[in-house]
């Protein structure tokens, strides 16, 4: 049995990490948040030591060291993107893996930082690919590393994923904090392009808004229209005939690509992989972290093939 502990644990995503430990078999002996919302420790670690202030929770994990002879294993960090680094340290100087949430890092040259640091420690750094372990984009992986062929795949991705007026007064609606719609809630998309189709060759902006952006990528194997929004407006009439609020669809040579389902137990998958020290690290995100800060430096052009949905 492993000891964690986690940061971020009043988060949108804390309750997938916090059943993924659950589900691996071990334990969590600490959860920090400066936000108290944190009733769904209940459901998985009761006994749980919680904190609102760092100090206090960097102090408990020496304490347990020291007193206790507890060391700690791994650290889960789901806190606000912007943070990502600077937790990600604290676990390795802590003498435990970190397992980071995605986006790992913003930009680029934090990869570069975050290695040299690894390097020097005896930690390694993990991050969630969830979408690297669905099994429909596996199978896909699968069917276009058999077929190799000699043209390249034509790709629409849509992603409308409908947000309140919260967003906007979180840190998710801080382009500083979180990077920016294409960052926030494309970048595992953009990894599941790259890890299945190769580097990119081509990238260019068409949209980029506070609530949606869209864009050409061009891969080695793949020419990709892109389009996320968070705006319900943006939605096809048929969804929202249906009252739904999210819309998910990869079209690849005009043929669907089926994975709405299969994502509860994604993230217990991360875990059992990095258990095995086969949990994805830094060199298997850069493409995607590269890709991201692209998008939001590149000026805006109107040429070249574009989604659809851009008007």
């Amino acid at each position: 049995m492993k000891n964690f502990a986690l940061i971020g644990a009043a988060g949108y995503i804390a309750p997938r990490h916090l059943k993924a430990i659950k589900d691996t078999n071990n334990n969590l002996v600490a959860a920090l948040d400066k936000f108290d919302s944190v009733g769904v420790m209940d459901s998985f670690f009761p006994n749980a030591d919680f904190f609102v202030e760092f100090e206090r929770f960097d102090r408990h994990i020496e304490k347990l060291k020291r007193n206790q002879n507890t060391n700690l294993d791994y650290v889960s960090i789901c806190t606000p993107n912007y943070l990502h680094d600077s937790h990600i340290r604290m676990a390795l100087r802590r003498g435990a893996d970190a397992i980071c949430e995605k986006p790992i890092v913003l930009n680029p040259w934090n990869i570069d930082a975050l290695a040299a640091i690894e390097k020097e420690s005896q930690g390694k750094i993990n991050t969630i690919l969830q979408l690297r372990l669905h099994q429909s984009i596996i199978q896909l992986k699968n069917k276009v590393d058999l077929a190799n062929k000699k043209g390249k795949y034509d790709i629409d991705l849509t992603y409308i994923t409908s947000r309140g007026k919260w967003y906007d007064i979180s840190w998710k609606g801080d382009e500083a904090k979180s990077g920016g719609i294409a960052t926030n809630i494309g970048v595992h998309f953009y990894d599941m392009l790259s890890w299945i189709f190769g580097k990119v060759q081509n990238n260019v902006v068409h949209l980029r808004e506070k609530n949606k952006a869209a864009g050409f990528l061009e891969f080695e194997n793949a020419r990709v229209r892109w389009f996320l929004s968070i705006d319900e407006n943006d939605l096809p009439k048929e969804v929202k005939e249906k009252l739904q609020r999210t819309y998910r669809s990869i079209t690849i040579d005009n043929e669907e690509l089926e994975f709405s389902n299969g994502f509860t137990e994604l993230h217990t998958k991360s875990y059992q992989k990095i258990l095995l020290n086969e949990g994805f690290g830094l060199d298997e995100v850069k493409n995607s972290i590269e890709i991201v800060h692209d998008i939001r430096n590149k000026a805006i052009l109107q040429t070249g093939e574009k989604h659809p949905f851009v008007k």
